[in-house]
């Protein structure tokens, strides 16, 4: 059944691109950019539209589940569409382990014992069960938990920009991180692109879903559109503010609860860390929704168990496939940091920018005559300057993340070739 709606839709969007990133951005951008910072978040907001119209083009084509899996294996084959399936599937599971080891952190700021033990461990399993649960019982109920997370961890940002406002310091924001002599090393330019990007990351995981969507191929185009735009101003305002009301941003830990502090009170740093933790929870919500479509996609054209496409006969989800990707989540989560997890999906989550990005360049000269398809501006210039762009982020990545995103493609070429006889709905059956 078909049954989240536009609305929803903008809220799972705007649910998994505003996560933990805001909370650190202000910092880090300030400390690699200076003041520079506050049009580099502009900068990276276009930049980013360009992958969001190539996922926007390629999801008007089609109703079905899968996502950038979907585009480029009807784009290349099986196989390269395998690959590009199996690196999304990665990119979720380190993110939703990730995440995890996120909130724990952000909890730890109003309960120490998150921080590390046992509390570290009952945030991080509670966390990942109570998502996995609320997913199971159905997409409808995950995509109402999505909207009101995104609510609630909106309006303490929108507060902050709000109050902070009132408070701007224009010289405060000229010297908050200068660098000496106002030249920008080409070192930092780099990181500040990656780190920039991945802010904007998550819009790719909306599509995946399309098939318990009620009108995807006008909705999903709508919703990440609308959620772009959105996402960029919002990053704009906060960037603006942090930098007008914080002297010595660049080294802050918190920057928005100390910004906070400053201008507004204990309250308003209180609600800007419960924001953090409700930001992260929320974007992973999204991950658990997302990541068990994935695979459901993937098994049911025969890679994996049989097992993972079946659909519950009464919730109408991949509850097997939900249940896995929770319970290797938890194992990676339990293991690892959040650093270590975070830069586990740095190059994967490029790599399929890369795949969407090219393959819209062969699904418009087959599909763009459909009536619902969407017309980009340009013809094949976006897709083309998103391919460009992806390459570039490639290129300054670290040498040891594209060695681990080149030893992954070798493992996901090993269940290529394992591959059982598909499912006999699927297109590749």
């Amino acid at each position: 059944m078909r049954a989240v709606s536009r609305w929803q839709l903008l809220g799972l969007s705007i649910n998994d691109v505003v996560g933990s990133g805001i909370y650190l951005l202000p910092a880090t951008a300030a400390a690699l950019l200076g003041p520079a910072s506050l049009w580099a978040v502009l900068l990276a907001g276009a930049a980013v539209s360009l992958l969001v119209l190539c996922y926007a083009q390629a999801a008007s084509y089609f109703d079905q589940p899968g996502g950038g899996y979907l585009y480029a294996r009807e784009a290349f084959g099986a196989f390269i569409g395998f690959e590009v399936g199996w690196m999304l599937l990665l990119t979720r599971i380190a993110t939703a382990a990730a995440l995890s080891n996120g909130l724990a952190e952000a909890v730890a700021h109003f309960w120490p014992g998150a921080a590390a033990g046992p509390g570290r461990i009952a945030v991080v399993v509670g966390s990942l069960a109570l998502l996995v649960v609320i997913n199971m019982v159905g997409v409808r109920t995950a995509a109402r938990a999505a909207v009101l997370l995104a609510i609630a961890k909106l309006l303490p940002l929108f507060l902050f920009v709000a109050i902070g406002a009132a408070h701007f310091d224009a010289g405060l924001a000229d010297a908050a991180g200068a660098l000496p002599d106002d030249a920008i090393p080409m070192r930092n330019l780099g990181q500040a692109a990656l780190l920039l990007l991945f802010a904007y990351a998550g819009f790719e995981n909306l599509p995946a879903a399309a098939g318990e969507y009620r009108n995807p191929r006008r909705d999903i185009p709508f919703a990440l559109l609308t959620m772009i735009a959105t996402v960029t101003a919002i990053y704009f305002a906060v960037q603006w503010v942090a930098l007008g009301t914080l002297p010595g941003l660049a080294e802050s830990k918190a920057p928005l609860a100390d910004a906070a502090a400053r201008f507004g009170g204990w309250w308003l740093a209180l609600a800007l860390t419960v924001g953090a933790s409700v930001s992260i929870l929320g974007t992973n919500n999204n991950t658990v929704m997302m990541a068990p479509r994935y695979l459901l996609a993937l098994a049911a054209d025969g890679y994996g168990p049989r097992a993972l496409a079946a659909i519950h006969p009464r919730f109408r989800t991949p509850v097997v496939a939900i249940l896995a990707i929770g319970l290797v989540s938890l194992a990676l989560a339990l293991s690892g940091s959040f650093v270590q997890l975070a830069l586990l999906s740095v190059v994967s989550r490029l790599c399929t920018y890369l795949g969407t990005a090219v393959s819209v360049l062969v699904l418009r000269r087959r599909h763009g005559d459909r009536a619902e398809a969407l017309q980009l501006p340009g013809g094949p210039l976006i897709p083309i300057l998103a391919t460009l762009l992806s390459l570039g982020l490639l290129a300054s990545a670290s040498a040891q993340n594209l060695i681990a995103a080149a030893i992954a493609l070798a493992v996901g070429a090993v269940v290529y070739l394992l591959r059982r006889k598909p499912e006999a709905g699927s297109r590749n059956a």
